[in-house]
């Protein structure tokens, strides 16, 4: 048997019609908004009107180590534990991200799980779907439009159009675009001036959206993000161009979650989608609520590692939303920790224990965060790979071991749900033992530049934080104007516990530095921005779009 890609074996697969995925959860066809036969959108009011499951559902968060090129898996983890608890016995919903275009044609070509754990149809999910990201970029794209439009027409509210903050967005890697200039061309064509391009991942609005409760509560939210400055220094929001009821309107069905379904048939919302470098990294608040009212236990992942991703789950959307996880899923592979230990990508399928040791530290820190940081129980999902040999995965687990975190072999690539039973018993048995002691990493009355500073020093190991004079005074400002009992969202490089994607393990004797701060008003939080990290990331030197492509039947290849 030769080896298949993951969208030829996502392409092999029948899936069931969404009506009767929708039935495992208490769904009837009315209750459907279908987009063809695979998916549909589910309205969040109907948790209002529709019984749950009467249970109190138990839910679980998977994250990693930092990512490395030799790979962890952890959707891949998420939706095979769904699988494997599905498989159980257990009411289960899988709760996920949709993929941004930037990375699926620049480099991880999909993001929807792997091998025989993954969610379908997986070409849908992974480019246009149901259009919520092009509705999330509508929005945005409409305030920058209004901001302009108040200053051609007059600029009542006196706007310095040299302190315009809100920016431009597209779902797509584009470089070009970072910084700009426009409005040239003539006094018809609008005030010249610099102005620039995020991801669409990386905006404000879709951080809302993901934190948002309901219509209302987004449109509040809206209301709120902060644009610009005056002349005189003075906050302009998008409230006072009165921008966010066209906004909200423009995002009324994107609000509501996506329903799709795994290889195996398990229920899976899909839905929102920020990055976990540069925003907070999981999807919706109304989709969790939603797969926490039809089900009894919920799997859910967070982006990256646990120093970014699920320290922005627990200490932001955990915070918001009033939930707290039962227990976490910690995943790493053997070949990414030997890179770690300093192992090139080409070799890391040679048993290489010394190099295991001193990679091991990266994941014992991320064990560390969860079990005693945050007071979660956890588990240690290790990816298996035929390469992987038994003095390994006896190192791995016994170094977890000695710090009261269990070890559990996945091979949910190669064997669906089948291969993450014994994983799947270790979450449920950390559920009904539910020996946490939730806590945040810190507290939200602390100043915003000593939450910045317990992040740094508790979550990545760093002796201290540097601030640079910009980012200084625009906490100052910041806090003058009211907002300092925020939570902060982090923007730092996803491949290392520093702000150097070069420093791999677990280092020690580093400081982070603050180069900029911005305010997210209208999610609710201060984004910090360390080290290179950017808003618009780049197109690699091959990017995953050369390989991806269509035949003249509609059929696509090249997504992994």
């Amino acid at each position: 048997m030769g080896f298949k890609s993951d969208i030829e074996i996502a392409q092999e697969a029948t899936p069931q019609d969404i009506r009767e995925i929708g039935k495992k959860l208490g769904l009837t066809e009315d209750d459907l908004e279908l987009y063809g036969k695979y998916k549909a959108k589910v309205d969040y009011n109907l948790m209002k009107t529709k019984p749950g499951s009467g249970k109190k559902a138990k839910l679980i968060l998977t994250t990693a180590i930092n990512p490395t090129p030799a790979g962890e898996g952890k959707t891949t983890t998420t939706v095979g534990v769904g699988d494997a608890l599905a498989r159980l016995g257990k009411n289960v919903v899988v709760a996920l991200r949709e993929p941004s275009l930037g990375p699926v044609f620049g480099v991880k070509g999909g993001a929807a799980g792997g091998g025989y754990a993954q969610v379908v149809p997986m070409e849908d999910i992974n480019l246009h779907f149901t259009g919520d990201f092009h509705a999330i970029g509508a929005a945005n794209n409409l305030l920058a439009a209004m901001i302009d439009n108040h200053i051609y027409q007059g600029n009542e509210l006196d706007i310095d159009p040299r302190r315009i903050i809100w920016r431009r967005c597209v779902d797509m890697n584009d470089r070009q675009l970072r910084n700009i200039v426009d409005g040239l061309g003539g006094k018809a064509q609008g005030y010249p001036r610099e102005d620039g391009f995020d991801i669409t991942v990386a905006s404000e609005v879709m951080a809302a959206f993901c934190l948002a409760s309901s219509l209302d509560d987004l449109k509040e939210r809206f209301s709120k993000i902060l644009v610009a400055y005056t002349r005189s220094g003075e906050p302009v929001t998008a409230g006072q161009l009165k921008a966010q009821g066209a906004m909200t309107a423009l995002l009324k069905d994107a609000l509501k979650p996506n329903l799709v379904q795994t290889l195996e048939g398990t229920p899976c919302f899909i839905h929102g989608g920020p990055f976990a470098n540069i925003a907070h990294g999981c999807n919706s608040v109304i989709a969790t609520k939603m797969a926490m009212h039809f089900g009894d236990y919920v799997v859910t992942e967070a982006g990256f590692g646990a120093d970014l991703g699920a320290e922005k789950f627990l200490d932001i959307k955990c915070r918001l939303a009033g939930l707290e996880p039962d227990a976490v899923i910690i995943v790493a592979t053997i070949k990414a920790l030997k890179y770690n230990g300093g192992v090139p990508k080409a070799e890391v399928s040679k048993e290489n224990l010394e190099a295991l040791e001193k990679g091991l530290p990266n994941l014992l820190k991320h064990v560390e965060n969860i079990t005693k940081v945050f007071g979660l129980p956890a588990v240690v999902a290790l990816n298996r790979f035929y390469h992987d040999t038994d003095a390994e995965i006896e190192l791995v687990t016994r170094k977890c071991k000695e710090l009261g975190v269990n070890v559990k072999l996945s091979e949910v690539w190669g064997k669906g749900g089948a291969g993450g039973e014994e994983l799947a018993k270790e979450v449920i048995r950390l559920c009904e033992e539910g020996k946490k002691d939730f806590h945040y990493a810190y507290d939200l009355n602390l100043p915003l530049k000593e939450k910045i500073i317990q992040i740094a020093t508790k979550i990545y190991g760093a002796d201290g934080v540097d601030f640079s004079a910009a980012a200084e005074a625009e906490i100052n400002n910041l806090e003058n104007l009211g907002y300092g009992g925020i939570p902060v969202c982090m923007a730092k490089t996803q491949y290392s516990l520093t702000d150097d994607e070069k420093k791999l393990g677990r280092p020690t004797g580093f400081r982070i530095t603050i180069r900029q701060v911005t305010l997210s008003a209208g999610a609710g939080f201060l984004v910090a921005i360390t080290g290179s990290i950017m808003k618009m990331p780049g197109l690699p030197k091959v990017p995953a779009a050369e390989k991806i492509d269509v035949d003249s039947n509609g059929k696509i290849s090249g997504l992994f």
